[in-house]
């Protein structure tokens, strides 16, 4: 019980973390200087690399994740790394990106706080080496730490529904992943719009509403970005829909083969 409610504990500090960092300038009036700034960048991402730690001890203390989980979760890290060297060495179309595939079934397969770990440090290593280094980056961990933590939410009732292995399987991750195509940029958008100009309209306004400032905001979305999330969500669900069956099979092949088993609680 004391276990579970840590672990609670430890999803609610992860999203606060995230959520607070993120809308500051929208929830705290008068705010002059963005979160996810030059200056604050290395206690950010210190705090997150902690967090993930705390995750790690967390998940060490049940059979969720031992040494050979760590060294899997290591190696998916490791291709989501390379596939997003390739994404900057040989670009795509614009907005497209491959690295949510494996965040979006790792997530959905071992579970939230594995999921998480996935997304938030599948960005930072891969960060460190493409050079994506930067003010960005903590923003980048939390909402791809999120993308991981809230594909584990479907599992349950595609198991309950006995959909495991099916279409109907592929077509809930496919809405997922077009989902968070567009979500993600929603949310990286945030920590650079209230601090830079934009055209008459789609600027933040200091003194004004939440609600004003989210109208204005949104004109800015969708006359900048919307079209460049649109292309990453149709890229992930193509890729969702192709790649995820061979996937899920690794994972369950490495899951049955080491005799690890996957927390019900995570389900």
């Amino acid at each position: 019980m004391k276990a579970n409610f840590f672990k609670i504990g430890v999803d609610l500090i992860v999203f606060s973390l995230g959520a607070v960092s993120l809308l500051a300038p929208l929830l705290f009036q008068g705010i002059n200087a963005p979160i996810f700034s030059q200056s604050s960048f290395p206690i950010v991402v210190s705090g997150i690399i902690i967090l993930c730690i705390a995750i790690v001890f967390v998940e060490a203390q049940s059979s969720l994740l031992d040494s050979k989980m760590i060294a899997f979760l290591g190696i998916l890290i490791a291709i989501n790394s390379s596939l997003r060297f390739l994404e900057n060495a040989i670009p795509g179309p614009a907005g497209f990106s491959p690295v949510f595939i494996l965040i979006i079934l790792t997530g959905y397969f071992f579970g939230s706080r594995i999921g998480f770990l996935m997304g938030a440090l599948s960005m930072l290593i891969s960060g460190l080496f493409t050079g994506g280094v930067g003010p960005w980056l903590p923003g980048q961990m939390i909402t791809a730490g999120w993308v991981g933590q809230s594909s584990a939410w479907l599992r349950k009732p595609i198991q309950k529904m006995r959909w495991s292995g099916s279409a109907v399987e592929r077509i809930f991750l496919c809405v997922h992943g077009a989902f968070w195509g567009i979500l993600f940029g929603v949310i990286m958008n945030l920590w650079f719009w209230p601090f830079i100009g934009a055209s008459s309209g789609q600027t933040w306004l200091k003194n004004a509403s939440v609600v004003v400032n989210l109208q204005r905001y949104g004109a800015y979305y969708f006359a900048t970005s919307f079209l460049w999330d649109i292309t990453r969500a149709i890229g992930n669900v193509l890729l969702i829909a192709l790649l995820t069956q061979p996937v899920l099979k690794i994972f369950d092949r490495f899951n049955h083969r080491f005799s690890f088993t996957i927390a019900e609680t995570e389900r």
